[in-house]
């Protein structure tokens, strides 16, 4: 891609946007803030965990993003018993008695990581070399995942037998935590309409690999203000209970605040909301967009704020 000035790559990149919300709206009614806010990650080159209960088509929509994004996509379905080598790939013995790796689902683009919680920490543990160095190890010789990866989990909030819990180390990878809510009464209208009756979609391929990391370089060379990186390390701050610049609330109801990874999220994820809202500079406005979804999953409430029911979301909304 060849674009004359960055200012017009920004351009084409809020054009991008566009063009992939009009096709993935063809498939998935409603979600606007989440078919959003897995975009700004995808450009943000972040990974993105999808929380929200049964039903709410959380796997349509990856998989017709990865539709309409023109990528190799594969699915995991998480399980109680699978191992390690079932996602990353293992040796085998070939015909000519010679060792040969065969690769694993996680050698794709876009990899669904379908009911993450479901799994042991064992194989949770085998997506985190994976999503932080986009590579795998396997018998000592380490494998490159395709460019661009992404794992996109997803993850029910109901707590149920048989389910353990993602550790803060691996949550902390996911550069957003994006909750999905109940449809309202029209947009279910809309959706009994469309999955009741013989209906085709005809997607089309908007974006390809190519222009995503084109678009994810460029995402990197979108220039802050002090003002703005100031307030987005100071919002992640504020978060750290018994610190300097933490607020009575948060050292009453949080045992742990965000970390520094918050922070560098925080910036990208605002340069990626104002470059596809067509700016060339986030402003604060836009480090308070994506908010919620960086430091959801990465503050942890004490007894006290769940006894008394004060959820993540509250807390963030006091700070902001």
């Amino acid at each position: 891609m060849q674009y004359k000035s960055d200012v017009e790559a920004v351009d084409a990149l809020a054009q991008a946007y566009r063009d992939l919300k009009k096709e993935i709206a063809k498939v998935i009614v409603g979600q606007d803030d989440v078919v959003k806010g897995v975009i700004i990650a995808l450009f943000g080159n972040g990974h993105s965990l999808l929380v929200g209960v049964p039903g709410l088509a959380k796997t349509l929509l990856v998989s017709t993003i990865s539709d309409v994004l023109d990528l190799e996509f594969k699915r995991i379905q998480f399980t109680p018993d699978l191992m390690p080598s079932d996602i990353t790939g293992s040796e085998i013995l070939d015909e000519d008695r010679h060792f040969r790796f065969n690769k694993g689902p996680l050698f794709a683009n876009i990899v669904l990581a379908d009911e993450i919680n479901r799994t042991p920490p064992k194989t949770q543990a085998a997506l985190l070399e994976a999503m932080q160095e986009k590579s795998v190890t396997v018998s000592g010789v380490r494998h490159i995942l395709p460019k661009p990866f992404f794992v996109l989990a997803t993850q029910n909030p109901i707590e149920q037998e048989g389910t353990y819990p993602l550790p803060e180390a691996q949550l902390d990878r996911f550069m957003f935590n994006i909750p999905l809510d109940y449809p309202s009464y029209e947009e279910e209208l809309d959706i009994v309409r469309g999955t009741t009756a013989i209906k085709s979609y005809d997607l089309q391929h908007v974006v390809t690999g190519d222009q995503i990391l084109y678009f994810q370089s460029l995402i990197l060379k979108i220039p802050v203000a002090d003002n703005v990186l100031r307030y987005a390390v100071a919002l992640a701050t504020k978060t750290r209970p018994n610190t300097g610049m933490a607020t009575p609330k948060i050292n009453n109801y949080l045992s742990w605040g965000a970390g520094p990874r918050a922070s560098q999220f925080l910036v990208l994820g605002a340069k990626c909301h104002a470059a596809i809202n067509g700016k060339y500079s986030p402003d604060i406005e836009d480090v308070q967009a994506v908010a919620k979804f960086v430091l959801r999953h990465r503050i942890v409430r004490n007894y006290k704020a769940e006894a008394e029911g004060i959820t993540e979301e509250h807390l963030i909304e006091t700070l902001l």
